[in-house]
């Protein structure tokens, strides 16, 4: 049983249909499995629109000071070469009880790994890992050069986490994370023979 990304299609129609030719190239929708095992009793499913009250609150909770407004967060969904994921109990409907989130932009080159979230409270299942894995098959299936992100220097679980994927320190951002001013590293994930560093 699958779950296909139609219900995301408002966020990125617009942006496929008038993407270049190396982006169009990517336009066949993949899907996610609905019985997708990241954790006894949740599955992941495309990120609906009536998600988007639920994602801005984990993000204050998340984040603090740093976390995207609602503003930036419609901004981002209705981005050219989005593609964003959810985390969420069996048996639920869109859109609470979202527990997790998760997106990429894909330049035409590159995939960006643009944030990632779990709720607090569900910790510990492998939400965030399962996330990450659908984003990196993503990046795969779209033939990006490599996936890219940044993560701060005192975040030790996520780092751990990209680490266990394959993906390597490749930069450091200085005082990245506004307002707290807190250092980044840039970490990739080569996806093609001869990306590393690009």
């Amino acid at each position: 049983m699958t779950i296909d990304l139609n219900a995301q299609r408002e966020v990125v129609e617009a942006a496929y249909a008038e993407h270049d030719a190396a982006v169009s190239a990517a336009r066949v929708r993949p899907e996610i499995a609905a019985d997708s095992p990241i954790a006894e009793g949740y599955h992941l499913r495309p990120l609906a629109w009536a998600d988007i009250t639920r994602v801005a609150a984990l993000e204050v909770e998340l984040f603090g000071p740093s976390a995207w407004t609602m503003g930036m967060l419609t901004e981002e969904l209705r981005g050219r070469g989005r593609w964003y994921v959810a985390a969420q109990p069996d048996g639920q409907g869109v859109p609470a009880p979202l527990v997790g989130y998760a997106g990429l932009w894909f330049d035409g080159d590159s995939c960006h790994l643009m944030t990632i979230g779990v709720d607090p409270r569900v910790a510990g299942h492998g939400l965030g890992g399962a996330m990450l894995d659908a984003l990196i098959e993503r990046a795969r299936e779209i033939d990006a050069i490599s996936l890219l992100l940044e993560v701060a220097v005192d975040n030790e679980r996520a780092i751990a986490m990209y680490s266990s994927r394959g993906f390597t320190t490749i930069g450091l951002r200085k005082r990245y994370y506004q307002p707290e001013d807190v250092d980044a590293y840039t970490m990739q994930l080569p996806l093609r023979d001869g990306a590393a560093g690009s």
